[in-house]
Formats: structure tokens, C-alpha cells, sequence
């Protein structure tokens, strides 16, 4: 037998998810090899039918304190850290009766399902596992003899090498496993730590710890000659990293990050109350809109950018229907996202076998807590998530003239756009719709110009004989620090407008706004999204 290969004659199985457990347990009996167990997994085991030893035949003491203790003990860790070509190791183990383990299989308690469960912190901390990741580790460390099996997507990955090494694993094999057996212990123990940050109240704990499963290798990132790899956190937000792929093509690493975007934009708006459609271009709204139905709302948003909505991301805040997907696929469009489908829904979007079609399952709570994260050289940034929502906000009319029901419904509106728009955001919404957005400028008169000058681009395609922006309102997610953005948004035909105030010059710039005839309130919240 070539150097590296080790024969594998004792195994222990110890696991929580029992999905394979027994076909595979199975397969490693049939090859003569000898099942030690624990717990739930023995007594699964042994009602298969299977011949399976305890593990207190190896350590000598029996499972005790409600299982807290059962392989904590050199009769397990011996037989997984012995260097079989030691002899100092293989004597102590002659010396004490311990037996090698050539095959540990063990993934972990279910703690990350535990907590995005809700469960209470007793609960919680009573699916911590301790036995296990020691165990993992253990034989990680020791792979040059012994093979590590975390995730139930390996049974056939051992089995085939099993089968073509005569009973033996590989060193290349082992040390792949060893991999992702440190890399899952690592992601446990940053989901721990992170809950016991959230449940302490520390939001800038002295150490960070990060951990993500793979869900998908990408052909590249931003760009082809950037690698790219999009991984699941144990956050259980619903959105582009839970949702289904129901068809089309694999998502790109730029899908990826604008339907995150257009869903986040999207959830703003309550189901209950309207259907609400986002249209997002590299991760920036180019027509939001509500309506009676999904198909009128999208068709609003629509109008605001068609140009850019080429190519783009639609998120839909309810169930996906036929009307609404027959006039969403009449354009190029690269991804769908919604909470469901209908099954003619579904069909329509089939026949273009390219669109990706995403079911999430629900909106992501605006409102909710949570963190962002950013790397920077060296390091990385961590905020909560921007979960201020315009209705919870306290307007504050500043104005001469106070804005109108109308115009303080759009208000709300835009606010809630421009709370997705890239800094600096400014955002004309009339009637439940964006009608100019400009986003992304280093000067905010300069995204003040941009978007009056899209609502005028957007009337001349839609054949109307005066821009959008006329009797609109202008929301932006920063104060003005001059006048001048606010004056452009006036000679671009705006009535009022909603800003968070707080700039040196409020008072130069509540002044031009009484000056130009234009009602304006300000949130006390600023939404910069850089």
C-alpha cells in the first residue's frame, strides 16, 4: 500500500444531522469496518440493524450529565491523535488499551438552527457542542492518519475512495477534509460568539469572529480576472441567500449583490398595503413603484428608467403572477425575485431560460437588527443595518407653506427609496413612483441635476410633453449643505421636499425653499449608503 493511504478499520460516528446515517454506516460494516457510536446515533445504528459498540466501551465511563460528557476522555482522543507511525504513541496506546479511530464523522449540535429559531438562551446554550468540535479538531490535526468527516455531502466522497484504495483514504483526501473540518468548527464558533455578543448587548465586541458555508464557487467576481465566492452567514434573513433558484442560469457574484439590494429596497414596502415593485441597476433603484397589482406597479417603475432597467433586477414584494411576469419578460431582464409564484408564473418566466427566477419565501423585515460588514485593507468595518423606516420618524415641518397629504405620501415614499440609493441619493417620486433618481455623485446639486434630468429623459420616451419632475417631490438622504440642490429641484418643477436637516445652513436653505414656494420637513435621520 503506497505511503499515504491508511486503511480505515475503526470508525466513530457521532452526529446530530442523521440524514445518509444508516445507508452509510451501512457500507462502512459491509467493508468490515468496526462502528462505534454515541447516543442517537448508536440507537439509530442499532435499529438499522447493525452491530455498533458503545463509546464508554473505549473510554470506561459511562454518558453522564445529560450527555455533556461522553468522549472527553484520552480513550477517544488517544485513538484520534495517535501518530500510528510513532512509537512512542503506538506504545502509550499499547500501554492503555486505546484503540486507533481511523474515521470520525461527526457534525455538530444544531446551535445556529437553535437560535434563528428564536429558541430561548438555555436552549441555546444547551446546543453548544462541546465533545464534538474537540473531536473534529483532533483528528484534523492528526490527518496524516486519520480522516475527518463534518458535512454528510462527503459519505460518498469517502465510500468512492474507500472503494478504489482498498479500504484506505488518501492524504489528499484527508487533508481536504481536515480543511473544512477547521473551517466548520471556526464558522461555529463565530456564530457562538456572535450570539453571545447580541445576547450581552456588546455591539463592538474585542474580537469579531466571521463564518460562512459555501453556497456557490463563481466563475469570477466583480470582474473576470477577480476571483469570486458567494458564502451563507447563519443569519436566517430572508433574501437572495435563502431563496430558491426555481431556473436560469448560475448567478454572478454582481447578480448576487443587486438582487440583494433590489429585495432589501423592495421589503420597504408592506404587502398588505400595496404591491410595490423595485427595479435595481448595479445595486441602485432605476424605478420603484406602487400599485393595485404587481403588473401596474412594475409598469410605473418602468417608466422612471427604461433605458437602465435593460439588463437589470426586479424584486416584488408579493406573490409573483402571470400579468405581472408576461410584462416583466417582455425585456431583457438578468434576475426575478420574489416571496412566491404562481404556477403560471412560473411557466411564463421558463420560456426565457436564461432569467434567473428567485423565491425567497418572505420580505426581510426592514426594521429588523443586524450587522453589515466591509473590508478595508487590514481589517474589515461592522454596523448595524440601517433599519430606520420613514413611518416610525417624527416629520418636522420647517417650512412656511406645510406639504399636503399628497405630496406628504410621496415624501414618505421617496424616503424610502432613497434610504437604497447610493450616496450622495436624490430621489423624485410622484404618485407612489419614482420619476428621476440620481445617485452615486460626489456633489449632491450634481445628483439634484441628474435626476430632474432623467424625469425629463423619462417624459420624452414615455411621449409625455413635460418632464416627470413637475408637481413632484424630492427626497434626499442627506441634508443640503447649500441651497443649490434644493433650488435645482425647484427649477426642475418640485412642490416640497424631505431631507434630514441638520446642515450649518438650514436656515439659508429653509429660506430659498420658502423663497421658491416649496413645502418642506425634515426626519432627523440621514441614510447614507456608501
Amino acid at each position: 500500500m503506497p505511503d499515504d493511504l491508511r486503511r480505515v478499520s475503526r470508525a466513530l460516528l457521532s452526529v446530530s444531522d442523521k440524514a445518509g446515517l444508516v445507508p452509510f454506516a451501512k457500507a462502512l460494516h459491509e467493508r468490515g469496518i468496526d462502528l462505534v457510536s454515541t447516543g442517537g446515533t448508536k440507537k439509530a445504528l442499532a435499529d438499522a440493524g447493525l452491530p455498533v459498540r458503545d463509546v464508554a466501551d473505549l473510554t470506561g465511563f459511562p454518558e453522564m450529565m445529560d450527555g455533556r460528557v461522553k468522549t472527553l476522555h484520552p480513550g477517544v482522543h488517544g485513538g484520534l491523535l495517535a501518530i500510528r507511525g510513532n512509537a512512542e504513541h503506538v506504545g502509550a496506546m499499547e500501554a492503555h488499551g486505546i484503540a486507533p479511530i481511523d474515521l470520525l464523522v461527526v457534525n455538530l449540535y444544531p446551535f445556529e438552527a437553535t437560535v434563528a429559531a428564536g429558541k430561548p438562551y438555555d436552549d441555546c446554550i444547551e446546543n453548544i457542542d462541546i465533545g464534538g468540535p474537540a473531536m473534529i479538531r483532533a483528528a484534523a490535526k492528526n490527518h496524516g492518519d486519520v480522516a475527518v468527516v463534518v458535512d454528510v455531502a462527503d459519505y460518498e466522497r469517502i465510500l468512492g475512495e474507500l472503494a478504489a484504495n482498498d479500504g484506505a483514504t488518501s492524504l489528499s483526501l484527508r487533508k481536504a477534509l481536515a480543511q473544512k473540518a477547521y473551517a466548520r468548527t471556526a464558522a461555529y464558533d463565530a456564530a457562538i460568539s456572535s450570539w453571545f455578543a447580541d445576547a450581552i448587548g456588546e455591539v463592538a465586541p474585542p474580537v469579531r469572529a466571521l463564518g460562512g458555508t459555501l453556497a456557490e464557487a463563481m466563475r469570477y467576481g466583480e470582474n473576470p480576472h477577480q476571483a469570486g465566492a458567494f458564502y451563507r452567514t447563519a443569519e436566517s434573513r430572508p433574501g437572495v441567500a435563502t431563496a430558491r433558484q426555481l431556473q436560469g442560469k448560475q448567478l454572478s457574484y454582481n447578480n448576487v449583490n443587486d438582487t440583494d439590494a433590489a429585495y432589501e429596497c423592495v421589503a420597504e414596502f408592506d404587502p398588505s398595503r400595496t404591491a410595490a415593485v423595485a427595479i435595481i441597476k448595479h445595486a441602485n433603484p432605476c424605478g420603484v413603484a406602487e400599485g393595485s397589482s404587481l403588473l401596474e406597479a412594475y409598469e410605473r417603475a418602468l417608466v422612471c428608467d427604461p433605458v437602465s432597467a435593460f439588463g437589470g433586477i426586479v424584486a416584488l414584494n408579493r406573490r409573483l403572477d402571470a400579468a405581472a411576469a408576461r410584462k416583466i419578460v417582455e425585456i431583457f431582464t438578468e434576475v426575478i425575485i420574489a416571496p412566491e409564484a404562481d404556477e403560471e408564473a412560473i411557466a411564463i418566466v421558463a420560456a426565457k431560460k436564461n432569467l434567473r427566477l428567485l423565491l425567497a419565501g418572505s420580505l426581510p423585515d426592514p426594521k429588523a437588527p443586524g450587522l453589515t460588514f466591509r473590508t478595508v485593507a487590514g481589517g474589515f468595518l461592522t454596523q448595524g443595518r440601517d433599519n430606520a423606516v420613514v413611518d416610525a420618524m417624527d416629520l418636522k415641518v420647517v417650512t412656511k407653506r406645510a406639504p399636503s397629504e399628497r405630496e406628504l405620501s410621496d415624501m414618505r415614499f421617496a424616503f424610502r427609496v432613497a434610504k437604497h440609493v447610493k450616496s450622495n441619493a436624490i430621489v423624485y417620486a410622484k404618485d407612489g413612483a419614482t420619476v428621476g433618481i440620481g445617485a452615486g455623485q460626489m456633489s449632491r446639486v450634481d445628483s439634484s441635476r441628474i435626476a430632474a434630468w432623467k424625469a425629463a429623459e423619462a417624459a420624452k420616451t414615455a411621449g409625455l410633453p413635460e418632464t416627470l419632475a413637475k408637481g413632484a417631490v424630492v427626497a434626499s438622504d442627506a441634508f443640503f449643505p447649500f441651497a443649490d440642490g434644493l433650488l435645482a429641484a425647484a427649477e426642475a418643477g418640485a412642490t416640497a421636499v424631505i431631507q434630514p436637516g441638520g446642515s450649518m445652513r438650514d436656515d439659508e436653505v429653509i429660506k430659498a425653499a420658502d423663497e421658491a414656494g416649496l413645502a418642506m420637513v425634515f426626519t432627523g435621520h440621514r441614510h447614507f449608503r456608501h
